[in-house]
Order: C-alpha cells, then structure tokens, then sequence
C-alpha cells in the first residue's frame, strides 16, 4: 500500500485557511484521495482538551513556554495517535496547522529561543515532517479585519498587531529557509486568486 500524503495549512489570523480547507478536501476527493481533516492544537480527544485550555479567554495567563510545551505535548498525541496511522493506511492528511505555528507564534511572537523549539521538534517529531505546507500570507491588518467580522476571538486572536506581525515574519522567515516544502501563497485577494495558487501546489504532489 502506498504511503499518503501530509499536507499542512498555516497562516495568521484571517488569511482564509477554512475557505481553503473545503476546497482542499473537495479538490482531493474529485481526484479519487481521501484526505482526513485534522487540526493544531486538537486533533485528538487529548489534543481537543489542550485546545480549550490553550484558546480559552477563561486562560487569563500563561507562560510562554508553558504554552510552548502544551502545544508539543498536542502534537506528540495527534502525530502517534492519528497522523502517521492515517499515512500508513495510504489516506491523505490534511491539518490545519503544525510546528511552523509554533515557530512563528511561540519563537517570533512571544520571541522564545528558536533552538529550543528545535530541541522540542527534534524529540517529538524525529525526522516526520510534511509533504507540503501552504502558507496563506496576508496583511496583518486585513486580516485582523476579517477575525473582527466573525465575532468572538479566542485567548490568542486577543493579541495585539505588533505581536501578529512578528508572527507573520516568522512565518515568511520559516517559507525563505523551506522553499521547497513551505509555499507561500498569496491569500489577499480574493478566494479564486488563492484557489488557483493552491491547485497548482496539489498538482505538484
């Protein structure tokens, strides 16, 4: 049985990673792939646990690297339990977010050691990596804007710009040193424009 596929799908806030997780899925289903939708943090009963801890406004404070840790500790669980099974079944994975998060998030938002994240990369993931990243770029401000559109924002959507625009240097920095695996597509315009950018990374695999 041939091995499937891990795709991952990352971005800032308001980039439009949901829009294009449902063409993803339907685009893959029309070419005969079952692909399964999973998410960071979650993705696991475990993981979905962590998830509310970690995006709850109930959180009023966390240290940065407690935050760091549990994102890990998420990952560990979703990458033995329900990742590499699905791959080893022959099914496509596709997960909407992964470590570049943490890099960009925990190392250049909350400016923690970028080698210690690589330590914590090393131990849990060992050599697994993904097929392909899709990093969905946009302005920080207009992607803020689409998060105040849609109400509510999670303990970490409460950040301030300054720290969403280190985010999204770290993840352009994170696309320049993995050109080959990180692609960077361009989410500013409008769906369609992104749409065509994604199906030609999808061809590619």
């Amino acid at each position: 049985m041939q091995k499937g596929k891990f795709i991952t799908i990352d971005g800032v806030e308001g980039a439009g990673k949901s829009t294009q997780i449902d063409f993803i899925c339907n685009y893959l289903d029309s070419k005969g792939i079952n692909v399964i939708l999973t998410r960071e943090p979650g993705g696991t009963e475990l993981g979905e646990k962590i998830r509310d801890i970690l995006l709850s406004t109930d959180t009023k404070s966390m240290h940065a690297d407690t935050e760091l840790l549990l994102m890990f500790a998420a990952r560990n669980e979703h990458i033995n339990t329900k990742i590499v099974p699905a791959l080893e079944n022959g099914d496509w994975v596709l997960s909407d977010r992964f470590t570049d998060s943490s890099y960009a998030y925990q190392g250049a938002g909350r400016g923690l050691d970028i080698e210690r994240i690589a330590q914590l990369e090393k131990w849990v993931l060992q050599d697994f990596t993904p097929d392909m990243t899709l990093l969905l770029d946009v302005p920080v401000e207009l992607g803020m804007s689409r998060v105040e559109s849609r109400g509510k924002k999670d303990r970490i959507e409460l950040e301030n710009i300054e720290f969403f625009n280190r985010v999204r240097d770290g993840y352009i920095s994170r696309s320049r040193k993995f050109p080959n695996r990180i692609k960077l597509i361009d989410s500013a315009k409008n769906i369609e424009h992104t749409t065509e950018q994604i199906k030609a990374v999808l061809d590619s695999l």
